[in-house]
């Protein structure tokens, strides 16, 4: 099955999301025009990182951005990896990544499980408690948040659970970029799976972000890579490919799980 994945690398206004919902639905339009079947946005696409005012300005169960999506999703006919928001509940704010299927709607809701404590997340959110799986046409697919690419346990979970993409949304600084593009090649090398990561470009009152999205393929070959501006980075993937590589080099075969 081929299929046409666009990322949307953003900037993205700081604490503004009714300003950021014009401008992903900008990005949506662009990718469905250029033939994608699924568009990817980057983390905390509707605040950024402004964490000190997260009570304020995070959506209620994220229902705003659910609604938004979803309606997104089914006017231009286009899956949407929603990226993620700043989802409030009674006890707190989760950064929640949302999954919109052009027929079915909201599919999956993953709040992100590993806290980065050197951007202070860790005094203003919670972390999440559940795993990253759903389904696209049929495909058993995983969505993942930043931080979560330097666990390769976590990636190896779903992997073990029958995904064929791992999806990354990230607002990844420019100062660590390297480590973005090796650690995410790493991820689909070892997984031999598409690993799809779109990251933030601009910057905020603390931090520049670094772009670099990538669509990488199961033998860990880029198809795609962003530089550090605004645009919809794209490639066409083939999802046979993961079964003619994981043929080739049985890695899943070979485990010793006994030992680890």
């Amino acid at each position: 099955m081929i299929q046409k994945i666009g990322l949307a690398q953003m900037d993205i206004v700081f604490g503004n999301p009714e300003e950021n919902k014009v401008k992903v639905e900008h990005w949506v339009k662009k990718a469905r025009e250029e033939g994608c079947s699924t568009v990817v946005l980057p983390e905390l696409w509707t605040t950024g990182y402004d964490l000190t005012r997260m009570e304020e300005i995070a959506d209620d169960g994220a229902e705003d951005a659910c609604s938004f999506l979803t309606a997104l999703s089914k006017k231009y006919s286009i899956h949407i990896i929603g990226g993620s928001v700043a989802n409030k509940s009674n006890d707190g704010v989760r950064n929640t990544l949302l999954v919109a299927d052009s027929k079915r709607g909201l599919v999956k809701r993953y709040s992100k499980l590993h806290l980065f404590k050197l951007m202070n997340e860790h005094h203003y959110l919670l972390p999440g408690q559940e795993d990253g799986m759903f389904s696209l046409d049929d495909t058993k697919m995983a969505g993942l948040i930043c931080y979560d690419i330097r666990f390769p346990e976590w990636i190896r979970k779903h992997v073990l659970l029958g995904a064929k993409v791992i999806f990354v949304v990230a607002e990844w600084p420019a100062a660590r970029i390297d480590h973005w593009q090796t650690l995410l090649k790493a991820r689909a090398i070892e997984n031999q799976c598409f690993v799809i990561a779109c990251n933030r470009v601009g910057s905020d009152p603390d931090n520049e972000f670094g772009g670099c999205s990538l669509i990488i393929g199961p033998w860990g070959e880029i198809l795609a890579k962003g530089n550090q501006t605004e645009h919809l980075v794209s490639a066409e993937i083939n999802l046979q490919e993961v079964e003619k590589v994981r043929k080739q080099i049985p890695i899943f075969q070979d485990r010793r799980p006994d030992f680890y």
